[in-house]
């Protein structure tokens, strides 16, 4: 339920005009002071409003305005509406960008580009508030500033907010993953880097009768020296 009249002031000034309200009735109907009030009726405020009549718009009714004529302490209340009106929704839009950053888009438009090519022309439009031809100009190198174009964080720029970035960018990863090749050089997992080496075994192991005879080796060589001389 509405808490004040549509036109406040307006309202006053017609209550002051025709009906023996008080003035601190009046100033709770229409979130006034009662010193505003009391100017409207010393014609020191309000000179130039015509006033509203509440009965015929449907916000007052007669018998309450006659019950608080009765009554000095009587609260007057808004009546219901007739027709409740729905709530009108915000529409989903570009992002509005201040005139003093608009020049700044292009950049960011193409940091977005290198930087993120996952990024939906959809995506980069929510973010930095563009059009979609821009986007493709800058793409193909088109755009009529291309050759002075510098690609700038759009966060850094105050285009768009860290978080505004990071969940378009996971929204994109998860509708287009990067394939594992182009991902890049990454670290390896933490159950490889702490594992324990395990020596390889040797290829050829030693039985246990093939120690070396020396006294076969040194005979050996007697008989060689022996033929020698």
């Amino acid at each position: 339920m509405a808490t004040a009249p549509l036109m406040p002031k307006a309202t006053a000034v017609w209550l002051v005009e025709n009906t023996s309200l008080s003035f601190d009735q009046i100033a709770q109907l229409c979130n006034l002071h009662p010193l505003e009030v009391k100017a409207i009726a010393d014609g020191d405020s309000a000179q130039g409003i015509k006033g509203l009549d509440p009965v015929l718009t449907g916000q007052l009714t007669r018998e309450e305005i006659a019950a608080a004529e009765a009554d000095p302490t009587y609260r007057l209340h808004i009546a219901d509406p007739k027709v409740r009106l729905p709530e009108a929704k915000p529409k989903k839009g570009p992002r509005y960008t201040p005139v003093s950053r608009r020049q700044d888009r292009p950049n960011a438009i193409l940091w977005l580009v290198r930087n993120h090519p996952e990024l939906k022309d959809s995506q980069i439009m929510r973010l930095v508030g563009t059009t979609k031809s821009t986007i493709q100009a800058i793409r193909e190198r088109t755009h009529w500033n291309s050759a002075n174009l510098t690609p700038l964080d759009p966060v850094t720029l105050g285009l768009c907010s860290q978080i505004d970035l990071d969940l378009e960018v996971q929204r994109a990863a998860k509708e287009k993953p990067v394939p594992v090749e182009e991902q890049g050089a990454t670290l390896l997992p933490a159950s490889v880097t702490t594992a324990s080496k395990q020596e390889p075994e040797p290829t050829s192991a030693k039985k246990p009768g093939d120690e070396l005879d020396v006294d076969a080796v040194f005979a050996k060589l007697k008989q060689l020296g022996g033929k020698s001389e």
